[in-house]
Parts: structure tokens; sequence; C-alpha cells
């Protein structure tokens, strides 16, 4: 089986096509479990996510804050390997038909092998992954992988980004670029502000790429501000708040998949 970038692409298109912006929710693989994890998924798909971002659980989660810290550590304390984190991916893929890319820290893709975690990524379906960490300037050994393989390298830029550092990473990313509205880590904000707007706006200056914005998007109002201005919202923070607050696996999944449902219905209303 191929990469998937294809069908990532036509997802974000359709969105456009349909005057949207698209839902991109990110979980992290192994959370609560291994099978939850992947249950989860599939519920926000079913709630109304276009694209998924499963997270592979790192020790040293630099961008992530308290939330999904917590969450990577159950899911490490539970023994998550990078082979589940390709399971997730599987047969959340699938399960669903959604395009599910992966998120991590550079680090473990070292260690693991370029060329063996991009053949298995693609063998089990995945659009590509999103390399936080990973400078676009060392990025060229996992680009000409990504690319044989089918796989979109998905950069970050942040407020922070001078125009000139935007066009050197829009030109080598693909799939979509990763928008940081803020400067800090994930986790839910009281508002996403008018950094992420310039950002955005910086941004299509250098690229055709779909430009998505991540870090502090946690309700349906929210969502519609940020969908007014970009090609795609990504929540993270909330869905795996509702996991960890419900009281059980059961509760947790009917609660990402009603969140899920509120922000598709908010990203409709740009």
């Amino acid at each position: 089986m191929s990469g998937n970038i294809e069908l990532l692409n036509s997802t974000l298109a359709t969105a456009r096509a349909e005057d949207r912006a698209a839902l991109i929710a990110y979980l992290p693989a192994g959370f609560p479990t291994v099978d939850g994890g992947i249950e989860a998924v599939k519920a926000v798909v079913a709630g109304g996510a276009d694209v998924v971002e499963v997270g592979l659980p790192h020790s040293d989660p630099v961008l992530d804050g308290p939330v999904i810290q917590t969450a990577d550590d159950i899911a490490l304390r539970g023994g998550v390997r990078i082979a589940d984190v390709m399971r997730t991916v599987r047969e959340a893929h699938e399960a669903t038909g959604a395009p599910i890319l992966v998120m991590t820290y550079w680090n473990p893709i070292d260690r693991y092998g370029v060329e063996r975690f991009t053949a298995e990524l693609a063998e089990a379906g995945g659009a590509g992954c999103i390399l936080p960490d990973l400078p676009v300037q060392e990025s060229a050994l996992w680009r000409e992988h990504a690319g044989r393989h089918g796989l979109a390298t998905v950069f970050v830029v942040a407020p922070s980004s001078k125009d000139e550092r935007i066009a050197t990473i829009t030109d080598a990313g693909s799939g979509f670029v990763y928008a940081a509205s803020l400067m800090g880590v994930t986790g839910t904000r009281a508002s996403v502000g008018a950094q992420a707007e310039d950002l955005v706006r910086r941004t299509r200056a250098t690229t055709e790429l779909p430009v998505c914005v991540g870090l502090g998007v946690s309700d349906a109002a929210q969502a519609a501000e940020v969908a007014g201005f970009a090609d795609g919202v990504i929540v993270g923070s909330a869905f795996v708040k509702r996991m960890l607050d419900a009281p059980d696996e059961a509760a947790g999944l009917a609660g990402v998949r009603s969140l899920a449902a509120e922000l598709a219905e908010g990203v409709r209303k740009r």
C-alpha cells in the first residue's frame, strides 16, 4: 500500500470547495490504551473530523502542554511502541477512510530508522508526518524517503518565523503547513488571537499549500473564528481533556465524538 498524500490533498481540497475549513483532530496513540486510542480516532471521524493526527508519545514532548503530556505519560507507562502507532494508523484508516498522519518528534524516527519508519507508515496507509522539531535544513533525508513512499511532510511555522524563513519551510513541505497560533506549548486558550491570522496571511504569501492553524482551539466559537482565515483548524488538547476527564472509556469516546460534532459545525460557520 502506498502513502495517502493524495487522499490528504483531496480531503483538504474538498473542504475548500465546500467553502469551509477542514477539521483536523489530534489524539495520542496508546491513550488510554492502544485499542482505546484506535476507538477514539474512529469516534472523532464519526463526529466530523476530516483528518486525524496520531501522536507518537515521547518522553520529552517539548511542544506539548500538560494535558497531552499527561496522556503521553499514560501511553508510555502502558508500554506503547512504534508498532502500536502503526497499528493505530492502519486500523483507524481502514475503519474510517480518513487521512491519518503521525505527529512525532524527530528522535524516535532517528532511532527507529528513517527508511523503516517511512516504509511502515506508508504500508499502514498513513498520509504523512508532522515533524515539529525537525529543522527544514536538516530534513533532506526524511523528505527523500517520505517522497519515495508517497508521504506528506508537514512543517510548523510560528509567529516568530520571519518571512524568508517561512518561504524556506513552505517550499520544503507538502500536504499542508501547520501554523502554530502562538508562542508556547499546546493547550486550550481563552483566545486564539490576532497573531494567528497574521501568520496565516504571511504563510499564504509564500505557498499554495493549505495553511492550518493549531494550538489553543477548544470550542466551536474558536473553531469558527479560525476557520474565517485558515484552511484547517487543528484541535488536540480539547479532545484529550475530554478523554482524561471522562469517568470511563465509553464516556470518553462519546465525549470526543460530541466535541468533534460541535467543532465540525464551527468550521462551517466561517
